[in-house]
């Protein structure tokens, strides 16, 4: 139905979750088997961790506190560590310093969506913070990235100074939170289909394939 708009995945993630990151690869995998639809892709804030200090906490202690210690995270990270070996991710845990409250991460993330610039945004925190060790708590590592995105990076410092846009984000948490996620990724297609978790590339194909041949005007799954 060429006359249709575009079928929209909404992704709710947080940018320290590994498994996002994992889930955004298969999910790009999953568009790339389906080149005959048009897909919109946007992303919502979710909070692993809401109760980490606005400038994160050191890494290990973290750790220690979530996990019992660097061994048993170390063992709970093999398991991601090949998953993201697959998808062509080469997550370097030991590079990570600061456990970020990613609140800030997801502030860049809503300015990114008018310049159209969200999923390149998202890649590269996901990069920045799993691959290269980045403090996503600090300012100036955002800034950065949303000049090496193309945003109005001094805007974005300007931005990040106030409290713009945090009750939107602590609102639409919790309106996740009202819909039953309880752990992310969470996929929502076309405002009726919700897939928990980064599935494989194929589930995710067949369920953009059957939410565009069942689609109607009506939507009972609405994401702000």
């Amino acid at each position: 139905m060429a006359d249709q708009p575009p079928l929209t995945v909404d992704v709710i993630s947080d940018v320290m979750c590994p498994w996002c990151y994992i889930g955004k690869r298969r999910l790009e995998k999953a568009i790339r088997q389906v080149p005959e639809l048009s897909i919109e892709v946007r992303w919502h804030p979710f909070q692993l961790d809401p109760a980490l200090p606005h400038q994160g906490k050191d890494r290990e202690a973290y750790l220690n506190e979530k996990f019992g210690g660097p061994a048993k995270a170390a063992a709970i990270y093999d398991r991601v560590s090949a998953a993201g070996a697959e998808e062509g991710i080469s997550f370097a845990f030991n590079k990570i310093r600061v456990s970020p409250n990613t609140l800030d991460s997801h502030r860049l993330i809503l300015w990114s969506r008018a310049d159209g610039l969200q999923d390149d945004v998202v890649e590269r925190l996901f990069r920045a913070y799993f691959v290269e060790g980045r403090d996503l708590s600090k300012a100036s590592t955002l800034v950065d990235i949303s000049a090496e995105a193309g945003m109005e990076s001094d805007l974005v410092a300007q931005l990040l100074e106030t409290d713009s846009d945090l009750a939107k984000l602590r609102s639409q948490i919790e309106q996740a939170g009202g819909m039953g996620v309880t752990g992310v990724p969470f996929f929502i297609i076309d405002g009726r289909f919700a897939i928990a978790g980064a599935e494989s590339p194929e589930t995710i194909a067949a369920a953009l394939l059957h939410a565009d041949a069942t689609r109607t005007a009506d939507e009972t799954m609405t994401v702000n």
